[in-house]
């Protein structure tokens, strides 16, 4: 009876994945798959010029999706943009989380005054529209993936310290960390032995709107002409080479857009999912008394 009993706890506890966590699972992992197949076989070689068979209309001629006005194979392009874009996005997302958390756990630690400090500087810093930061640092740069993973870690930078600031001053508030004090550790230790792993269900799910958020900004930066350019594919790239023949082909456009929506809905559903699925408040009791 005892054993029975002890089990059944277990058993309440586990939870069924949210509907938006599975469908952004599948469509972001539909995404990672086209980038990573492209990386071994693509339809036909990214860099072919046919011009004899330019704007060559969907399922024409061995084209499933077409060829745009240099003879490219439109899905090829695609599947290769799929691998620049989530690249900036992965990189830029990663450098604006990790210097976005050092700066809220800094300031979180810091004394009263040093901390309003920081803060104000962040405030100041997220007021500031980001896209046009972004817009004014890709232009002020050389355009290539280099201006647009900078422009888009000084756009995340600040909201990411931001949302790492006020769960990391809870976090600081709680009894196992005035114990930890007690026992004389360290502020870094405490930080990232105790802040860090509580705060961590929302920083993952940051993290993944962040990506969804890097896909557009790098989308738009390439579009206007100072992200990638010639000859790396970026489906922002496809959009703005695509944008004249609107109206002669039209389809031009909406691959690359349908590319761009199925990404950010992905990682904008699989932030919702982990949202709810990870439960901040309770995502701390097991690290938080050790």
């Amino acid at each position: 009876m005892v054993e029975a009993s002890n089990t059944l706890p277990v058993r309440r506890q586990r939870r069924p994945l949210p509907p938006t966590l599975v469908i952004g699972l599948l469509l972001v992992g539909l995404v990672l798959a086209m980038a990573l197949v492209s990386l071994v076989w693509t339809p036909y070689d990214p860099a072919r010029l046919n011009v004899r068979a330019r704007l060559t209309p969907p399922g024409s001629e061995g084209f499933l999706l077409g060829t745009d006005k240099l003879g490219r194979d439109v899905l090829t392009q695609i599947m290769v943009g799929a691998q620049n874009t989530l690249f900036v996005s992965v990189v830029s997302s990663l450098l604006s989380l990790l210097i976005g958390v050092a700066l809220g756990l800094a300031a979180a630690a810091a004394r009263p005054r040093l901390r309003n400090v920081i803060n104000r500087g962040i405030d100041i810093a997220a007021a500031i529209p980001g896209i046009l930061v972004a817009m004014v640092l890709a232009t002020t740069l050389s355009p290539g993936n280099t201006a647009a993973i900078i422009a888009i870690v000084a756009w995340f930078t600040p909201s990411t310290a931001r949302v790492t600031l006020g769960p990391a001053q809870q976090a600081l508030a709680q009894d196992y960390v005035e114990a930890a004090q007690a026992y004389g550790r360290s502020k870094g230790f405490i930080m990232f032995r105790h802040v860090l792993p509580n705060i961590a269900p929302v920083l993952i799910v940051q993290t993944s709107v962040m990506f969804a958020s890097a896909i557009l900004v790098e989308a738009t930066l390439s579009f206007i002409g100072v992200g990638a350019q010639p000859p790396v594919a970026s489906w922002g790239r496809i959009l703005r080479d695509a944008q004249p023949l609107i109206d002669v082909a039209p389809s031009l456009m909406l691959y690359p857009g349908l590319a761009i929506i199925i990404a950010v809905l992905g990682f904008n559903l699989l932030g919702d999912g982990l949202r709810g699925w990870l439960d901040p408040k309770q995502g701390g009791h097991g690290t938080g008394g050790q």
